[in-house]
């Protein structure tokens, strides 16, 4: 049977890449058909998408419909107060709690997961990782990655600390906490795995034209962004984690 994963949407792509991919669902759906190949998507997921952002007292799934959630990044901060972002903290502690459903959570995701697990999520004085990014893997990281990992990365916020129950997954110079996982219940992680290159490059392309990014950041980040990257792979080892009894 596949399984059921809801996509928790927390933000619009950028211009080209939402009208190429049609939202965070499209791209999470691209980026899954590409783990499952040659296989059918449907023979592995059943994937829906739910809006948080503009939809938050209707968006969200009912837990018994679904085996997983996963939590999309988004440009907007984790540790921030709007209601849209409580109810979705809410949530996630609710499918935390649940005895049956795993949660994913990339980026700001990885964020929410956190601070819905009582970590401190935070603006980082190390400034902002970009492009491609090698990480390094902690002991636990080594036996679910198996191998070091180089991914896509866009933020500044982090998670500080590991929340209760949880395990460190992998760590850069920047970022301590680049990923947790909580045996049987989440597992996260701070990087872009469903990033492509065309969609890192247009984010690239505005953050550099708005002034956010400066010369040297984006030049760094340019360069950078048509190296290979392990995002397919590390897909698939969110599949393998939510296909384990």
């Amino acid at each position: 049977m596949p399984l059921r994963l809801a996509i928790l949407e927390a933000d619009t792509p950028v211009p080209a890449a939402n009208e190429r991919y049609g939202g965070y669902f499209g791209v999470f759906k691209h980026l899954f058909t590409r783990a499952v190949a040659p296989a059918p998507l449907e023979s592995e997921l059943i994937l829906t998408g739910h809006n948080v952002v503009h939809n938050p007292s209707t968006a969200y799934p009912n837990l018994e419909d679904v085996d997983a959630i996963l939590i999309s990044g988004s440009k907007h901060n984790a540790f921030e107060d709007d209601e849209w972002i409580l109810t979705l903290v809410e949530f996630v502690r609710k499918a935390l709690l649940h005895d049956r459903v795993k949660v994913v959570g990339i980026c700001f995701g990885h964020q929410i997961v956190a601070r819905a697990l009582g970590a401190l999520v935070a603006r980082s004085d190390q400034g902002w990782e970009i492009s491609v990014v090698e990480t390094r893997l902690t002991e636990k990281g080594k036996e679910v990655f198996g191998k070091e990992r180089e991914t896509l990365q866009m933020h500044r916020d982090q998670v500080f600390g590991v929340p209760p129950g949880a395990e460190v997954l992998a760590s850069t110079d920047k970022c301590p906490n680049h990923g947790f996982l909580i045996p049987g219940r989440a597992i996260t992680v701070q990087g872009h795995p469903e990033f492509t290159e065309d969609i890192m490059g247009e984010i690239l392309e505005l953050r550099h034209e708005s002034g956010l990014f400066v010369d040297d950041l984006y030049r760094s980040g340019k360069e950078r962004n048509g190296d290979h990257h392990d995002g397919i792979f590390m897909a698939q080892v969110f599949l393998k984690f939510l296909q384990e009894q």
